[in-house]
């Protein structure tokens, strides 16, 4: 039985048992910023499945308690002094009675309701409380499982990725295949590069898992946009959505054509003592982005790095190598003149 159908079972079985009319289970989108419902299970066909309640508002009686992680009990519901939110059209108005109580660290709320007033006791609250303890289990076991998973997920990448450095030697191979790698695992639909030139001045997006910018691959100023706040602080950058996204920069700065990203991954890479990339990921959905993703993300871009840094040293030794024959050539074009010279000088003198 998958998670869904084992809270939609429990809260069938709390409803028999108090004799209820709803059992609701409010918790917390992936965003972490808003609560919205769960599962429910009712004697009607009303509950609004789509609901959200923000986190820090307190709106309404569930808000109420994911505020104060505190059990709440009415058995003589007025619509003018207290309000639901997870009813649809004015069913709401039937109720009479409403009871609910926190999940664990803040993991949501169980709400129970009535259309008989006086239908829920304090007994009857301390009974809800173990349910809503059972269904904290239920979540623990399945959110320890896709952690799990996702570990996996990860280490089988870090694995592929150090063995497409041994049997991919060209660069743009490489990155394709590793910004593809990155987006799946991470869960995140976008994946660039950028790096910057050589004078600092100016930067521009090296490879990307698939095509955002329809091919305008042009310089873009050093300091646009939140890719050049990276460059220029040689910081990590991290959101996951909410009112912190509103307040971030777009990933380019003025270029067009660019979603509404609202988490952000940015990890610069080091080469040679200076940021010389930016690895960034993208998505237009709210993230969680815990410390194992992070971890991640900071291990895939070292690997990243020291295949840019093979090819930086590659690119000065070629370069020591050019200036080396230009002087070689310049002292032998140097010398043959003045053997000219000197040869052409004897010649007059014998004259």
């Amino acid at each position: 039985m998958n998670t869904t159908a084992c809270y939609e079972r429990i809260l069938g079985i709390i409803c028999s048992v108090f004799d209820a009319y709803s059992a609701v289970l409010v918790m917390p989108e992936r965003s972490g910023n808003q609560f919205a419902v769960a599962s429910s299970f009712s004697l009607g066909d009303m509950v609004n499945k789509d609901e959200t309640f923000s986190a820090g508002t307190g709106k309404g009686l569930v808000g109420w308690i994911i505020n104060n992680e505190s059990p709440m009990l009415v058995n003589d519901f007025d619509t003018r002094q207290y309000n639901l939110g997870y009813y649809k059209q004015n069913e709401e108005t039937k109720i009479k009675a409403f009871m609910g109580v926190p999940l664990k660290n803040g993991a949501g709320v169980l709400c129970l309701d009535s259309k008989r007033q006086y239908s829920f006791s304090s007994k009857d609250q301390k009974i809800l409380q173990l349910f809503a303890d059972l269904v904290y289990e239920v979540y623990s076991r399945a959110f320890v499982v896709e952690e799990q998973v996702n570990l996996a997920q990860q280490y089988h990448c870090l694995k592929v990725i150090y063995s497409l450095r041994k049997h991919l030697k060209k660069w743009d191979s490489f990155l394709s295949k590793f910004l593809v790698l990155l987006s799946d695992t991470s869960g995140f639909e976008y994946c660039s590069l950028a790096t910057r030139d050589e004078a600092g001045q100016n930067y521009h997006v090296e490879g990307e898992n698939y095509q955002l910018l329809q091919g305008d691959m042009g310089e873009i100023p050093y300091g646009s946009g939140l890719v050049g706040w990276v460059f220029k602080n040689s910081m990590p950058f991290f959101v996951e959505g909410g009112k912190e996204a509103s307040q971030t920069s777009p990933l380019y700065g003025k270029k067009k054509g660019i979603p509404n990203f609202v988490s952000v991954i940015c990890i610069p890479l080091e080469i040679g003592g200076m940021t010389r990339g930016v690895l960034t990921l993208a998505s237009e959905e709210p993230k969680v982005i815990p410390e194992e993703l992070k971890g991640f993300c900071q291990m895939a871009s070292e690997h990243l790095s020291l295949f840019l840094e093979n090819l930086y040293l590659r690119s000065k030794l070629y370069e020591a190598h050019r200036q080396v024959d230009d002087l070689q050539r310049a002292a032998a074009y140097e010398y043959e003149n003045e053997s000219n010279f000197s040869f052409s000088s004897k010649t007059h003198e014998g004259e």
